[in-house]
């Protein structure tokens, strides 16, 4: 269990930008979209001696018991009947949704599907293009990642987001090959020297990391990418490849932007005194346990919330690029996923919706369907455990309350200006919105892919 978890499964009861009147007001500036460096930050713990006997799951108050029996009674109506895999159901089945049924699903974590499982999925619903939302820290915890039943007859490709570049695995090339190894100690020391910014990017770039030298949450570099094409050109000649099942790896979050994010909301003297002081002093325990404090106070504060705000931000290479995938009627159908179907798979689910014009309150609904998805894990009472020994509450983590997308969709609006602006921000534009709505709106579409 690593801090990763946060980026699918979090809540919280405020966000520092949504706003407090009713209707929203566009702010007169728009973030710059960011690029993030190569090193992993991970809020590591060893999570190996946690007593399960020791932990007790929250208790639900009355009003939380009525408000997951009836996200049950929705689930049991919309969802697939799957056995494994969580949190799965057609974007279709959303209240008032204009998507035609069959084109796109919203589901969990598919590799531990069943056989029954698989029948459906990709046997009665035909599913053709997979697409893993998950940090690579993730699909190295994932012992399942290339199961043969599931995933055999699929194509892997993998997008590097710093170039919007896209490799497709050949042979017995797997997703988690490539690892890299930095010298966090020289950077750090170099950066340490520098003005108050540096230090504080170059700490987390290059220094805070798990105890271990293995960088599984890198944003990988592209200069060796031999055979990979641009992520423009591939949609633009989908055509060629649309007889063939595909599973896109497309880490839209992972730590290290996570924690960049928050480390923008803090502020600096909480962070950077601690290094300021003795530069040669961070690699100790203490010294990371100092910075760690205002990290978790932080994130505790803001909640899901803030950090779908950080995920609409930092995010927006990888989202443009999973909208991209959508928008291609000849990789139809299509299905998203992250570890619990809840939050980043969450996220995509919401601005498609909103870009179709679906209400507030049906997207809002759609997602407090996924309030009961932890809670019917087998790993639910570790998942606390771990939880509580970072000292984040495991309540606001594990939920998906109504709030937590009613602030989202207010983030959108007051720091964008409402969902077209936030997709020009990410660069999906007005051709490529007119190509998504298509896609999934129109009743007969044939396997043609419109040129911008």
């Amino acid at each position: 269990f690593r801090f990763s978890m946060l980026s699918s499964s979090s809540s919280s009861s405020k966000s520092s930008l949504a706003s407090k009147n009713s209707t929203p007001k566009r702010t007169t500036t728009t973030p710059t979209s960011t690029t993030t460096s190569t090193t992993r930050l991970s809020l590591t713990t060893d999570d190996s001696n946690i007593d399960l006997t020791q932990i007790t799951v929250p208790e639900t108050t009355p009003a939380e018991k009525e408000f997951h029996a009836a996200t049950a009674l929705l689930c049991a109506e919309r969802n697939l009947p799957l056995q494994k895999v969580k949190n799965a159901r057609d974007l279709a089945s959303v209240r008032d949704s204009p998507v035609q049924p069959g084109r796109v699903y919203r589901i969990g974590r598919v590799s531990d599907a069943t056989s029954a499982d698989l029948d459906i999925l990709f046997g009665e619903r035909g599913i053709k293009t997979l697409v893993d939302l998950r940090s690579p820290t993730e699909l190295k915890d994932d012992v399942m990642l290339d199961r043969p039943e599931v995933f055999e007859n699929f194509t892997d490709m993998v997008f590097y987001e710093q170039r919007k570049l896209v490799k497709e695995l050949e042979g017995d090339e797997t997703r988690m090959d490539k690892g890299r190894r930095r010298d966090r100690m020289r950077k750090v020391a170099s950066g340490a020297t520098q003005g108050a910014k540096d230090v504080l990017f170059g700490f987390v770039d290059n220094f805070y990391g798990s105890d271990d030298d293995d960088d599984d949450d890198v944003e990988e570099e592209e200069d060796d990418c031999i055979g990979c094409i641009e992520a423009e050109k591939l949609i633009e000649e989908s055509a060629r490849r649309r007889n063939r099942k595909e599973r896109h790896f497309v880490s839209i979050m992972n730590e290290l932007k996570y924690v960049r994010g928050t480390l923008v909301k803090l502020r600096k003297r909480d962070v950077v005194k601690t290094i300021i002081r003795s530069p040669t002093t961070i690699v100790s325990k203490a010294a990371r346990q100092n910075i760690k404090k205002p990290f978790l106070d932080e994130i505790n504060e803001g909640g899901l919330p803030m950090l779908n705000e950080l995920l609409l931000r930092f995010g927006a290479p990888g989202i443009k690029y999973v909208l991209d995938l959508i928008s291609d009627v000849n990789r139809h159908p299509v299905a998203f996923y992250c570890t619990a179907g809840k939050d980043r798979t969450g996220m995509i689910a919401a601005i498609i919706l909103a870009l179709l014009g679906t209400e507030d309150g049906a997207i809002v609904e759609d997602y407090s369907l996924s309030a009961n998805v932890y809670a019917e894990m087998d790993d639910h009472k570790a998942m606390v455990g771990a939880l509580s020994q970072r000292n984040l509450d495991a309540k606001t983590f594990l939920g998906a309350p109504p709030k937590v997308m009613e602030d989202t969709l207010k983030i959108i609006r007051n720091t964008y200006g409402g969902i077209e602006e936030y997709l020009d921000f990410i660069g999906f534009g007005e051709e490529s919105r007119k190509r998504l709505i298509y896609a999934l709106t129109e009743e007969d579409v044939g396997f043609v892919v419109k040129k911008k």
